[in-house]
Parts: C-alpha cells; structure tokens; sequence
C-alpha cells in the first residue's frame, strides 16, 4: 500500500514539504527536525517497498542543507551512484510516488531527467558525477549564466573510478565554480580498500589535524567576514596546517581543488551555514564531509553491507525478513553458485584468484575471501583496471576469474579487445547480473554483452542454461589451453536445489537438444531456456510439440548442430536476453546466410530501446521473451 502524508500523520515538517521552495520557508533550526521527518520516511516506505537503503539515510542533512541553500533547478545537483538520491526525490516533488519506486511504471530508482527538472543528469554507474558537473558547469559560463552553481555528490567508494580522478584533474584547470562534495563514509556495498580509504582515513582521524584546523578556521572565517581580502591569506594558512600537520600536501589541493574539511556530514545546520560560505568562493572547491552509512536505522548502522538495499519488506523494530508464503521450491542465486564453485576450485587449483570492482558480496567472491582473503581482490570502483590487473596476473600463470556485473563491464570494453582478446590471455571473465535485472531499470539491465562480446577475436561466450551447467562452465574454463573465457548469467535464483553434483567438462562450442519435436525448432541460449520449457508445456498440452535446443556457447557456436538443425526444420525461433541487434539470434542468421540454408527465422529477444525498471516477469512481457509470447509465436508460424 502507498504511504501518503495524509494517511500516516507521522511527518510533521515534511507533511508541508513538496518542493524545495518549502524547505526554503523554514527557519534553520527547523531543518534537524525536517530531517527526522525524511529518514522516518524513508525507513517506513522502504520497509514495505524495498529498495536501496543505507546509502539515502547516510545523505539526508546533506541533500536537506542543499536544498535549502542552493536555488534548484536552476542550481544543479549531480548525484553519484544514484542510491544516495532518495531523499532528494522526496524533496523535489516525488514524496507521493515514493512507494512505486523500482516497480513497473512506478518512479525510477536512480536520477532521470526524463522523471524530473530537479535530476540534473541520468545516473547509475558510480564515479561519473564530477565529469558530468563539470560539463554543466563549463556550460554554465559559456551561456552566459555566471551566477548558475553547479555540485557534484561523490561517495568516497565511487571516487576510486578513474573516471573520477580524469574529471577532477581537468577540474583544477578550468577554473569554473564547481563544488564538489565527497560523501566520506568508508564504504560502497562493502568496506572501502586501496590507498585513497586509506589517505583518507589519515585526514578523518588526525586529531591534531582537526583540532588546529577548527581553531583556525574559526578565527580567520571571523577575520574574512570582516576583511574580505583576506582569503589569499586565509587559504595559505589552512594549506600550511595540512602540509605541517600532516606531513603531506593535500591530494585535491594538489589538483588545483581547493579543500575543505573534514566536516560532520550530520550536523544540518552547520552544513548549511558552510554551504552559504562556499557560495561566494569561486573557482573549483572540494567539501569532505563525514557520514555513516545507514544513519539512523540501527540495524544498517550495525551492518552496513547488507543493508544496502533491502530486497524483501522488514519488520521496522527487529530489522527481520518478513518471509514469503510461497511453498515453491527454489534454486541458489546464480551469484552463490559462482562464489561456492570458485572457492571450490581455488581449494585444488592455487593458481586461480579472483578479482571484483568493489562487489566482493554482490557477485559472492566474499565466499571465497573468507577462505583465501590472500587470493581475492576488491580493486575499488574501477571495471578497466580490474580486467587489465587480471591480464597481467595470467600473463604470469595465475587463473584470474574476473568478476563484473554485465552493464558495468561495457565499461572495461576496450581492456577486454586489447589486454585480454589480442594476446590471448587466459583470463574468465564472469559476467554476473547477465540479462535483464528488473528493479534496477535502465542504467543496469545487462542487455548488450552478447553483442558485444561475440566478435572479439580469441574469445569464448557462453551462457549456462542452468546452476549445473554454470558449474561444470566454472570449472571448464580454469582446465587450461581455453584461453580469454566469458561467462555471463542472471541476476537472482535458479531452479535446482540439487546443484552440486561432481564437476563435469563441457566440450567447448558444444550446444544439446533438450527435447525432440517436429515442425518447428526453438534454439535458445542462457537461462531464458526455462521460458521456453514453460512454453513447450502450455503446446504439448494443445497437441504441439517444437524441438528445443540449447547452444550453452554464442562463440563458438556448435556448427554441426546448427546444420542438424537446419536440415530437418525450415521454422527456427530463436530466444535471448539480450538486444537482437547483433545478438545471438543474429549469430544464428548469419549462419544460416552464409550456409545457403532456405529456413525461415524468427528472433525474439530484447527490442531496441532502453528496458524501464520491473520484475524480470513483466520485463519479459515488455520484450517477448515470456513464455506465452513464445507459444502464441509457435502458433503463428505453424498457421503461416
């Protein structure tokens, strides 16, 4: 059911909050209070209509002290990694909505400018936001709007993206009045690694640091009320503190950003009263503000990780699961299957290690780092990096299974051509979240990575139609001589709760004839296989029965099945998850082209636009990949 202002009376402050106009009515010392009002919100609506969690409670006072100091629309906010945006949309027109968020039609689950004004850039891959405002900003000046402001909000998990060392770099030098926030909590899904938590860190906790810099700041920020002229002075002092201080000059400073912080990201009132000083200081400007992740739900607070995102409703005061009553058996997520086998193969093979871009309990390679924490690497937020660090680890002998979700590894696209595919390097590349994702929408369903994939030279596509079969896939790919290998699977869980049976090799470019039939032949790959098993139930019933195939690789593909295939049916449909455009059914036609076969061919798979937020079962419908448009697609040809 959707919570309403009307129907809970829980909401004081934000019962009269729409726009933020309305945030902008209120008296300072009203905002704490406000924001009370939004986390309450946020952890009522969420608890009956999951989504992501802890990161939104983490930016509330932020996104309230923004909003109130800063003229949006016209002022444009750039949130990085789009989960930290709830409380903006419930400040900025969206509160009644806010309970369709992820579902079908429902409000989208990252920032969309085609959803709102007040979304200043489309968002859902991490560490964009800095290149992203800087473009507005630059914009900004070109137009001729010289009082425009424009913010970028970065957590410190995405800030480990390249990307956004490449913007802040180009940041310095432009001089435009950007500010960017950095959103310091120490975590993304898991706890942050690498040399940059670690710097920062430093800054968070040097006492002396922080105490000198208070005390400065305080009595300068008095003398620069009074004599403005005064900040090139100002800013030499603060800048002799954190070099003294620290023993170091400052990273951002160091780029041509000037640096402020660390500051309390909770405190309302006190980041309001700094945002409206950093207003009138121009040029590039870098904000580090402190928060905890999952602010104000004790549970999240506690453990973090899991609180990311819920995925099923909760009982608010013991932070429980409110179970499902389905009887229905069901199969491991397809990610526990990867984690498990893994560390099962890393038990008699010590050459293979695995590496992930900061989703060590996303893809479940946490399994694996509990037993081999030596042998698992969480690189950070950086897709390129990881592909090309697993190259260099199996140029060297090691069995890297490099793990990235499939919408995030089109961003590694160019490591998979050049360090991967051209010299040969055996490195398996598992494409978990494969397909589409449902809640997540757009920004992450996995639509494109048979396309993109298939024609690199040197490389094998599969696509299991099961757990046993992404198992055996697991296992074969690490058995040597196969070398760049990719593996690519859905996001949730399977249909075999009797998975784990002894390893078996799967012979390369070898696809299997599920079941017999006549007239008709449907070749599928991956796991929407089992839509056409659903099919092939609903026509025996009517008296139909189409042979089903499944080919298990996109490259290469199994030729003589193909030319089996092909000379006993002159009726094929072909069914995928991914974008017909250069796809497998695409790979099937072009066989059958060059092959002279006369054989009519009917592809079903993912249209050509973008794929909106759902559940995989409506999504399916969307695309006709379910298994009534396959039967009424069997229909229809039979007639033909």
């Amino acid at each position: 059911m959707q919570i309403t202002n009307s129907e809970t009376g829980k909401y004081p402050i934000l019962d009269g909050i729409n726009y933020p106009s309305d945030v902008k009515k209120l008296t300072i010392d009203k905002l704490p209070a406000l924001c009370d009002d939004v986390r309450r919100f946020i952890i009522d609506t969420l608890s009956q209509h999951p989504g992501h969690f802890a990161a939104g409670l983490g930016v509330v006072e932020l996104t309230v002290a923004l909003h109130y100091i800063y003229n949006t629309p016209y002022d444009q906010i750039v949130f990085d990694v789009g989960h930290q945006a709830y409380p903006h949309k419930i400040l900025t027109g969206r509160k009644n909505i806010f309970s369709t968020l992820r579902s079908f039609h429902g409000m989208s689950p990252f920032p969309n400018r085609d959803e709102s004004e007040y979304d200043a850039f489309t968002v859902g891959h991490a560490s964009t936001s800095i290149s992203s405002a800087l473009g507005l900003a630059v914009a900004s000046e070109k137009l001729g709007r010289h009082n425009q402001h424009v913010i970028a909000v970065i957590g410190d998990g995405a800030m480990t993206g390249g990307m956004a060392f490449e913007a802040l770099n180009n940041a310095g030098i432009q001089k435009n009045n950007l500010l960017v926030i950095l959103n310091d909590n120490h975590m993304a899904i898991d706890p942050n690694r690498g040399a940059l938590n670690d710097y920062l860190l430093d800054i968070t906790t040097s006492k002396t640091y922080n105490r000198v810099k208070n005390d400065v700041w305080n009595a300068l920020g008095k003398f620069n009320r009074l004599v403005p002229s005064a900040r090139q002075f100002i800013a030499k002092v603060e800048n002799g503190i954190k070099y003294v201080v620290m023993k170091r000059s400052n990273l951002f400073e160091g780029l041509g950003l000037r640096y402020f912080g660390p500051v309390d990201g909770h405190d309302v009132v006190h980041l309001a009263q700094l945002l409206a000083d950093l207003k009138n200081i121009p040029g590039p400007k870098l904000l580090h503000i402190i928060t905890v992740k999952g602010k104000g739900y004790k549970f999240a607070e506690e453990n973090q990780t899991k609180w990311h995102a819920t995925s099923t409703a909760f009982d608010i005061e013991t932070g429980k699961t409110v179970k499902s009553t389905s009887t229905k058996p069901q199969g491991p997520k397809y990610q526990d299957v990867f984690g498990k086998t893994v560390t099962e193969l890393a038990t008699k093979n010590s050459k293979i290690v695995g590496v992930t871009p900061a989703m060590p309990t996303g893809c479940s390679l946490n399994i694996m780092a509990e037993k081999f924490p030596d042998r698992v690497y969480d690189v950070g937020i950086a897709e390129e990096h990881a592909v090309t660090f697993s190259a260099g680890m199996a140029a060297q002998g090691l069995v890297p299974y490099c793990n990235i979700y499939s919408s995030f590894m089109q961003r590694a696209y160019d490591q998979i051509i050049h360090d991967v595919c051209l010299p040969r390097l055996p490195v398996i590349l598992c494409l978990d979240r494969a397909g589409l994702v449902g809640a997540d929408g757009a920004t992450h369903q996995g639509a494109f990575d048979i396309s993109y994939l298939r024609h690199i030279p040197n490389l094998t596509c599969s696509a299991p139609m099961d757990e046993i079969d992404l198992r055996n896939l697991l296992y074969t790919a690490q058995l040597g001589g196969k070398g760049p290998f990719s593996i690519r699977y859905p996001r949730g869980n399977g249909f075999n709760p009797d998975w784990e049976k002894p390893f078996e090799e799967i012979e390369v470019g070898k696809g299997r004839q599920i079941s017999d039939g006549e007239d008709i032949a449907i070749i599928s790959i991956g796991t929407i296989g089992h839509e056409v098993s659903l099919a092939l139930q609903t026509l025996g019933t009517e008296g139909l029965h189409p042979a089903h195939f499944d080919m298990r690789f996109i490259k290469p593909l199994d030729t003589a099945l193909l030319d089996t295939i092909f000379a006993k049916f002159k009726r094929i449909i072909t069914v995928e998850d991914n974008v017909l455009q250069g796809g497998f059914g695409s790979a099937i036609c072009e066989y059958a082209c060059d092959h002279f076969y006369n054989t009519k061919i009917k592809r079903l798979g993912i249209p050509d636009r973008f794929i909106e937020h759902g559940s995989p079962e409506d999504l399916y419908k969307v695309c006709g990949i379910d298994s009534k448009t396959i039967t009424e697609t069997v229909k229809n040809m039979l007639k033909e």
